[in-house]
């Protein structure tokens, strides 16, 4: 059993390793083909969280993250992480600002025949938008919060 929970541990590591590396087909090959992530009123389907992070990779320079807690428990995974950046791009409709950026959060992930088949995250968006600043609040507050408008589900890349 403890190995198994090991192996889950590492396998729900990699996908966020493959993340920060720009790995794309690495984490095409983690993902079950059926997996879908739920996280900060969001749903998406395996496409769609690939082009997710890849928005993100994009809009953040010099992203590292620190796995602060990692927990498992049959085929969950649970980790904290603190990530690290500088926000270069535009980002959940926000502009780039130029700002360094500290991105708490935790995430679930169910691990089953060595493949991520769900993840659950929640983000402290409220941390970030107001790290980079008092428009970028604003301005997400009032298209997402007040006018109920969400972006189009992200495009994946093919690279």
């Amino acid at each position: 059993m403890a190995t198994e929970l090991e192996n889950n541990k590492e396998i729900a590591l990699s996908v966020s390793r493959a993340i920060l590396n720009g790995e794309w087909q690495k984490l095409d090959g983690l993902l079950d083909t059926g997996f879908t992530y739920t996280g900060d009123s969001a749903i998406y389907s395996r496409d769609e969280y690939i082009g997710f992070m890849q928005a993100l990779k994009d809009a953040m320079a010099g992203m590292t993250m620190e796995f602060t807690h990692v927990l498992a428990e049959g085929d969950l995974v649970s980790i904290r992480f603190v990530t690290r950046a500088k926000n270069v791009g535009k980002f959940m409709g926000a502009p780039a600002t130029g700002k360094d950026v500290v991105i708490v959060g935790q995430f679930t992930r169910r691990i089953a025949n060595g493949k991520v088949m769900q993840e659950w995250q929640t983000t402290d968006l409220l941390g970030l938008m107001t790290q980079m600043g008092f428009g970028t609040l604003l301005g997400y507050t009032v298209v997402a919060g007040l006018l109920k408008k969400q972006a189009p589900p992200p495009a994946r890349r093919l690279n």
